[in-house]
C-alpha cells in the first residue's frame, strides 16, 4: 500500500464508479478521457486492484471498487470540508486598530477600504497605540495597525511587515488660556520651559513617548509625568484643566472642549506613519487596506516632506525602505530635512 493517495486519483475514481462510463465522467470533472483513465490505472496500481471491468459495452465495479467506494467518498467529503473551511477563514472579518476614533489618517484608509472591497468586513478598535497592537498582531488577535513601525522594539518588527502611509505634522494641543493659545502656530522653540504631556507611563504608546523625548532633547522641553489614560473628551478636559499642561499631538487631533490644537512650525515635527501587520497574513481585506493607503498617500500627498521636516534618522530609514517584502516602493522623498529624532503618533490623552 501506498503511504498516501493523490485525493485527485480518488475523485477520478468516484466519478467513474457514479457514471460508469469514462467519457460522461471526463466530462464532469473537465479533463481529458485519456487523463482520467490514466488517473484510474494509477490509483489500480498503487492499490494493488483492479477496480473496473472494462469491456467496449460497459464499465462495471470490481468487488474492490465496490469495497474502495464509500472509503473515497469519506476521504473526498472530508477534503471537500477542508478547503469550504479554508476559504471561510479567507473571508473572515479583518480586525484594523485605527489607535483613537479621533484620528483621520487611519480612518480614511479604512474608508476607501470598503470601498474598495465591500464584500469584505473590516472591523475598527480603538486601543491606542502601536506598542500595545504590535502583541496582538504577533499573536493573531488582531490583524492591522498604524503607527511608527521604527518605534518598536526589533523583536517585534521581526515578525510584523509595514508600508509607509503618512508624514503626518504635529501639533500641541493647549489649554484655552494658555499664552500660546493665542498663536495661529506654535514654534518648536515655544514650547522651552513648557511641561508637555507626551503618553508618559502608557506601555502602549512607547513608541510616541520615546520620539517626543528625541524631540525634546536640547530645547528645553520638559516630559510630564505618567497620568491616569483619560477616556472621553470630558476626562480629557477635566485633566487638561487640572494639569495646565500642553499635550503633543497631530494636526488631524480632534477637537476637545476648553483647548486648541495648534500646529507646531520651525521646525515642522513630523509623525511617519505605517500600515502594519502580521508576516505571512494574507486575506482580501489587507490587499484592500494595503490599495488603499497607496491610493490615499498618492491622491492627499501624505508622502511628500515640507523642506523644514523634522524626522528622526532612524524613522526616515524606515519610510525610505518603503514596503517589506511584498509591496511596490514609494515615491522617493521630497524636501528631505536633516536628520533629527522625532515624533510618531500621539497616545491616549492625559
Amino acid at each position: 500500500m501506498p503511504a498516501s493517495i493523490d485525493p485527485r486519483l480518488l475523485r477520478a475514481f468516484v466519478a467513474v464508479a457514479e457514471d460508469l462510463h469514462f467519457t460522461r465522467a471526463a466530462a464532469r470533472l473537465y479533463v481529458a478521457q485519456q487523463a482520467l483513465s490514466r488517473d484510474v490505472r494509477r490509483l489500480e496500481r498503487e492499490l494493488g486492484a483492479e477496480l473496473f471491468v472494462r469491456t467496449t459495452r460497459q464499465v462495471t465495479l470490481t468487488p474492490d471498487g465496490e469495497r474502495l467506494l464509500p472509503h473515497a467518498r469519506r476521504v473526498l467529503a472530508a477534503q471537500d470540508d477542508l478547503l469550504a473551511a479554508f476559504a471561510a477563514g479567507q473571508a473572515r472579518p479583518l480586525l484594523v486598530d485605527l489607535n483613537s476614533a479621533g484620528l483621520a489618517t487611519g480612518r480614511r484608509v479604512l474608508y476607501r477600504a470598503r470601498e474598495l472591497a465591500p464584500d469584505c468586513e473590516l472591523m475598527a478598535r480603538y486601543e491606542s497605540g502601536l506598542t500595545g497592537a504590535a502583541t496582538d498582531l504577533l499573536a493573531g488577535r488582531l490583524d492591522v495597525s498604524f503607527g511608527r513601525f521604527a518605534g518598536l522594539d526589533p523583536a517585534l518588527r521581526a515578525g510584523l511587515a509595514q508600508q509607509p502611509v503618512r508624514y503626518e505634522p504635529m501639533a500641541v494641543v493647549l489649554p484655552e488660556d494658555h499664552p500660546l493659545a493665542s498663536l495661529p502656530e506654535v514654534p518648536v522653540s515655544a514650547l522651552a520651559g513648557e511641561t508637555v504631556y507626551a503618553g508618559a507611563g502608557n506601555p502602549r504608546t512607547r513608541e510616541w513617548t520615546d520620539l517626543a523625548l528625541r524631540l525634546f532633547e536640547g530645547r528645553g522641553i520638559r516630559l510630564a509625568p505618567p497620568l491616569p489614560m483619560a477616556v472621553g473628551d470630558e476626562e480629557f478636559a477635566r485633566v487638561m484643566a487640572k494639569t495646565g499642561n500642553p499635550v503633543l499631538a497631530v494636526v488631524d487631533f480632534p477637537p476637545m472642549p476648553g483647548a486648541v490644537r495648534r500646529p507646531l512650525v520651525a521646525p515642522v515635527p513630523l509623525s511617519p506613519v505605517s500600515l502594519v501587520w502580521r508576516k505571512g497574513l494574507v486575506h482580501p481585506g489587507l490587499t484592500a487596506l494595503r490599495r488603499a493607503a497607496q491610493w490615499t498617500a498618492r491622491t492627499e500627498g501624505w508622502l511628500r516632506r515640507p523642506a523644514d521636516g523634522w524626522l528622526p534618522a532612524e524613522d526616515e530609514e524606515t519610510m525610505e525602505a518603503g514596503v517589506t517584502p511584498g509591496g511596490r516602493p514609494r515615491p522617493a522623498a521630497t524636501g528631505r530635512p536633516p536628520a533629527g529624532s522625532g515624533p510618531a503618533r500621539p497616545g491616549a490623552a492625559p
